[in-house]
């Protein structure tokens, strides 16, 4: 009984912080393409720059690397290392900290270019992507459960799609639009690539996993990722730019510093979350979370940006919540089903013993 109370109790905690990583990944899921238009649409032009945000934030996750480094020192007696990564690991990421480069700036291209309804459809097409490359790369089991999530919200993303026709932004070509929606596709079958890719990692890390390791990825990719567009920035003269950028910047040079301090601290939200929620689930699940979570992000464009709401938005809304219910009631049945395999097993071993 002791056994299964602690089972019991570590699942409970397994399950709270993927909530607590669910949540980080909504704030940033939805607050990052909301606040990146912001910067767009009130006057921003530099697009490296602003993908340059995405990543840009990663000293952020300095903080809590160093509460961990002070608890691990606090309760050895022995040496305690500073550093966990291991090189095959840190490897792995800067790979991936280079392909989310690239990924940023196909996203931010997009966001330039389409209003927040269109882009968030088009890279709501990534959960397709994810469940493909997961498939493949780190063998995702499917159940009618998960099969039914990916189904429903990948109708809703198309019946979205039904109004995007007439949503070209006022003075812009229709080249740019296109270029625009077929580099944003990009964007989300890239990132649906690199998501099984972190979860791969997981899996060939032939060390100890922890969150500890898990905020170490997320540093160095994110350095990587900043490093490759700060390289665009540099040929593309963005640094020059962004002093006089500031000054004729709709809002005032105020605001206009805090909505790209805002988008860095948002952005860096929206990767601890997608990382977390890998840890301690799957990448498949992480796809779904950032798909469920267009129509939310559909809702604030409304509120904020008054975009128009058609009926098609909210029949996307509610395939949306219906497929993220369907994941989830066959994760609840799938863990206790688990549960009680594990306990009968324990007792059948109980009972075996002389």
């Amino acid at each position: 009984m002791d056994a299964q109370t602690t089972t019991t109790s570590t699942s409970a905690m397994k399950r709270t912080l993927l909530i607590i990583n669910c949540i980080i990944l909504a704030i940033g899921n939805c607050g990052g393409p909301l606040v990146m238009r912001l910067y767009f649409i009130r006057g921003g032009k530099r697009i490296w720059f602003s993908s340059w945000l995405e990543t840009g934030g990663w000293p952020i996750i300095l903080i809590p690397l160093l509460v961990a480094y002070i608890r691990r020192r606090s309760r050895s007696n022995s040496p305690t290392k500073l550093i966990l990564i291991k090189p095959r690991v840190f490897t792995a990421a800067a790979v991936i900290g280079v392909l989310t480069g690239l990924d940023d700036y196909l996203y931010a291209y997009g966001v330039a270019k389409l209003p927040v309804s269109t882009s968030a459809l088009v890279i709501a097409t990534q959960l397709a992507f994810t469940a493909v490359f997961a498939f493949f790369m780190v063998k995702q089991k499917f159940t009618a459960y998960s099969v039914n999530a990916v189904i429903l919200l990948t109708v809703g993303a198309v019946v979205l799609g039904l109004h995007t026709s007439s949503d070209r932004p006022e003075g812009e070509s229709s080249s740019e639009y296109l270029l625009g929606f077929f580099l944003t596709l990009a964007a989300a079958a890239l990132y649906g690539l690199i998501l099984p890719m972190v979860e791969l990692t997981y899996k060939k890390a032939k060390q100890a996993l922890s969150y500890t390791l898990v905020l170490e990825m997320q540093l160095i990719i994110c350095f990587f990722a900043t490093a490759f567009c700060t390289v665009g920035m540099l040929i593309n003269n963005d640094f020059q730019a962004i002093g006089r950028e500031a000054k004729i910047y709709e809002l005032g040079e105020t605001k206009y510093y805090l909505v790209i301090v805002w988008s860095a601290i948002i952005w860096q939200c929206f990767f601890l979350g997608a990382i977390g929620v890998i840890f301690y689930s799957s990448s498949l699940l992480s796809a779904i979370v950032i798909t469920v979570l267009l129509p939310v992000t559909e809702l604030l464009a409304v509120i904020f940006y008054h975009e128009k709401f058609q009926a098609e938005k909210g029949i996307s809304l509610f395939l949306s919540l219906w497929g993220f219910i369907s994941y989830f009631y066959g994760e609840i049945k799938h863990n206790k089903k688990k549960n009680s395999d594990a306990t009968e097993t324990e007792l059948t071993q109980q009972f075996a013993d002389p």
